[in-house]
Parts: C-alpha cells; sequence; structure tokens
C-alpha cells in the first residue's frame, strides 16, 4: 500500500507537459485487433489501466511490447484466442472495447458482463444493441456474453445515449464490415475523433467524428498503424484546475483549449486568469482576491465532462458563497466528498447535486480515495489545505495519471509518496 503525503499552501509555478490520454490510448490498442501486424503508438500514458489491457490481450495471443520511452508496439499478427477472463475485465471495464474489434475480424468473441463500478453502474447494453443491428448474433449463457457473426454487415445504428465507448466499439466494428454504416446519437468526444483518425489510417472510411451522426462504408481489410495519441484533457484540466487552487503561475503544455471550452469557461467564471499560448493554457493567478460560485452541471460532450467536476470542486470550497455542482451522467459520483468534509469542506449532498459553500480554510486530514477522479480531488484539496493530508487509495490515481504527484511536486508543491495507510 502506498499514500501520498501534501504539505498544503505553497503556489504552484513553472512548466508542465501534459502526458497521452488513457481514454485514446485504450481504443487505439484495441483498433490495433483489426490488423493482422504490428501498429506502433506513440505517447502511451505509464498508467495501470494501460497495464491492465496488455495483461487482457496477452490472454488473446497478442504481443505488447514497450519501445523507447512512451511507445508500444501491439502485434495481432497470432492471435490465438475470442474470450477474455472474468479477472480481465475486473481489472478494467475498458478491455469491452476489444469485443467490435474481435468480432469484426475473427467472427466470435465472449466476454463476462461487467459488474458495477465505484462511480455507479455504467450497462454495456448499448454495445450489443450497436453489434445487434451490424448482424451479430448476441447470447448470454453463465454471465458470459457471446458475440458472433460469419461478416458484420453494414446497418443503421440508434443509440439511446451517447456512449462513449459503444461508439468507438460499433465504429471499430463496423469499419470492418460489408456495406454502408450510419450511427446516430454518437458520442463527440475527441477522443472518438482521434479513433475513427487512426481507423482512416488503417484504410477505414469514416466520415462524421466529432458529430452526432457517423457514416462508416466497410472494408474487407485494414492495415497496421503507427501513431501519437493526443495529449490527455482530463489530465490538462487537473493540472490547470491544481495552478489555480494555489493562485499559481503554470503553463500546462499540450492542454488544447477547443477540447476544454466549458470546462475553462468555469474556471474563468470563477475569477481565474486564463491565457491561451503556443503549445497550452496558462494559468495566472485570480482576477480578484476570492474566487466567485458556481452553478455547473455534467454534460457529454462539448459540455462539462463528468471527469472533471471532481477538479471544479475543490475550487467551489474556496469560493466565496454558495457553489452548486449536478452530476447528470453517473450516480455515484460523489464517493470523494464526504472525505473532503473531513478536510473542512461544508458540502451538501441533495442526491446527484453538491452544494458547497466556501470555507475559510481546509485542514489536512487522512482521506482515502475510492476511484481515480475523486481520488485527484482529494490531491487537490490538500495542496491548499493548512498542515498534512495524507491519501490513500492511490492505486486509483495510477490507473489513470502518469505520475501526478511527481509533476505537481516538480512545479513546487510539498508531495511526497509513502508506504503505508493513514
Amino acid at each position: 500500500m502506498q499514500t501520498i503525503v501534501v504539505r498544503g499552501g505553497a503556489p504552484l509555478q513553472g512548466e508542465i507537459r501534459v502526458a497521452g490520454a488513457k481514454n485514446a490510448a485504450l481504443p487505439l490498442v484495441g483498433a490495433a485487433l483489426l490488423a493482422a501486424g504490428t501498429s506502433c503508438l506513440h505517447g502511451v500514458p505509464s498508467v495501470g489501466d494501460l497495464a491492465a489491457m496488455r495483461r487482457a490481450l496477452t490472454e488473446l495471443g497478442v504481443e505488447t511490447t514497450p519501445r523507447r520511452g512512451d511507445g508500444l508496439m501491439v502485434d495481432a499478427s497470432r492471435v490465438t484466442g475470442v474470450e477474455l477472463s472474468e479477472g480481465a475485465v475486473r481489472a478494467l471495464r475498458a478491455c469491452w472495447l476489444l469485443l467490435g474489434p474481435l468480432v469484426a475480424r475473427f467472427g466470435r468473441a465472449v466476454l463476462p458482463l461487467p459488474g458495477g463500478s465505484a462511480i455507479g453502474a455504467r450497462p454495456v447494453d448499448q454495445h450489443l444493441k450497436g453489434l445487434a443491428a451490424l448482424g451479430a448474433r448476441v447470447s448470454l449463457s453463465h454471465g458470459l456474453v457471446t458475440v458472433e457473426a460469419a461478416r458484420l454487415r453494414g446497418g443503421a445504428v440508434i443509440f439511446d445515449v451517447p456512449s462513449v465507448t459503444a461508439t468507438e466499439n460499433v465504429l471499430m466494428a463496423a469499419a470492418l464490415s460489408s456495406g454502408h454504416s450510419t450511427m446516430e446519437n454518437a458520442a463527440r468526444e475527441p477522443e472518438v475523433e482521434e479513433l475513427a483518425r487512426v481507423l482512416n489510417k488503417m484504410g477505414a472510411r469514416i466520415h462524421g467524428a466529432g458529430t452526432a451522426t457517423i457514416d462508416v462504408d466497410g472494408v474487407d481489410e485494414l492495415r497496421p498503424f503507427e501513431h501519437t495519441v493526443m495529449a490527455d484533457r482530463i489530465e490538462a484540466g487537473t493540472l490547470l484546475a491544481a495552478a489555480a487552487l494555489t493562485r499559481g503561475d503554470v503553463l500546462v503544455q499540450g492542454a488544447d483549449p477547443e477540447h476544454l471550452t466549458v470546462f475553462l469557461d468555469q474556471l474563468r467564471a470563477a475569477g481565474v486568469k486564463l491565457a491561451v499560448e503556443a503549445g497550452g493554457v496558462r494559468v495566472r493567478g485570480w482576477a480578484g482576491d476570492t474566487l466567485a460560485p458556481l452553478d455547473v452541471a455534467t454534460q457529454p460532450y462539448p459540455g462539462l465532462p463528468t471527469d472533471l467536476q471532481p477538479a471544479l470542486l475543490p475550487l467551489m470550497t474556496q469560493a466565496r458563497g454558495l457553489s452548486a455542482l449536478h452530476e447528470t451522467l453517473f450516480e455515484n459520483r460523489f464517493l470523494y466528498v464526504p472525505e473532503l468534509q473531513r478536510m473542512g469542506a461544508d458540502i451538501r449532498l441533495d442526491g446527484r447535486r453538491a452544494l458547497v459553500r466556501g470555507v475559510a480554510r481546509l485542514e489536512g486530514a487522512p482521506v482515502r480515495g475510492r476511484d481515480l477522479r475523486g481520488t485527484s480531488a482529494l490531491v487537490l484539496a490538500a495542496l491548499v489545505a493548512d498542515g498534512t493530508t495524507t491519501i490513500a487509495g492511490v492505486d486509483h490515481l495510477d490507473r489513470g495519471y502518469h505520475r501526478l504527484d511527481r509533476k505537481l511536486k516538480a512545479l513546487g508543491a510539498d508531495v511526497q509518496r509513502a508506504k503505508g495507510n493513514p
């Protein structure tokens, strides 16, 4: 067990570069399954979720080899299986991104049904509905889902909700199907656009990614690819929030303002001074003596990402007045709130809404992270808390952030890793 120990009070200063996006790299690794040969990814973040995906691919006979720094080679020439273990899916729900590629290339895939997660149930019905619309046969027995198709065929897919991973899964499958497919109510996230760009590099014919309607003309074969993963917009937002909280002066290199429009608007509304510079976004402290309260709700892209609401809530604890944060996507996103309350935050939960009244100061305390983004919220709050905060549950943080504690330390934060429980 490891903990992160933070002594708050230091304003962050300097420049820091964002790592490659975990949520883009995971589907791109899955896309490598669509081609017989070796694909090469650059900018792959060294995070727990990518390690879990590599272990899952090993179960299928796929070779994954790190290459010089942040590179990863994925050799899908000799795939030996189409069934994933329960352990693989329990370790990483995103293993379901392998479903579409397996069915499209090999005609069959068998995966355990994923259970709930710390932030709430995220059903896979949209994945299965989309593949069924492409002609796949779906059966369920003893907790295993089997999806089969001698050859997927083009079809009309209408998602009930704009699920990112379902859109990505069906997009990969449709790329290697016969005929034309149309996907309606598709997710519009930048990671979906990134996947479509790579699939087109592989020989796919995809139009409309980044909009609610995506058109795909299936092809008979796809080829391996080489690609550099886009910067992680969630890590970028987290680092910007950290700089804002501490009234620092930080340039976050790789932060794309077009991917963070609503989040940056909320920072400005709170009184944070921002500047878009070549290669990134800079925080320059606050426009006034205090932060202004906010009233904001998470939404599918291009709205406020649910993964960034835990970065905004610590800012609300430092605002003058009452803020409201509405979570519209996941039912248990506020698991970190009781830990912030231990640090002196004045937060009242009303269903999926958090009402936050600014306090004079937060106080260091022993706290525990219970999911990926919630743990990052505790780290951010600790940066401005009086005294020392010891954060357990660091394994959650390491699933999705590439050395976040080291990056904060490089900017002047008093952050250390230690062994043991708080």
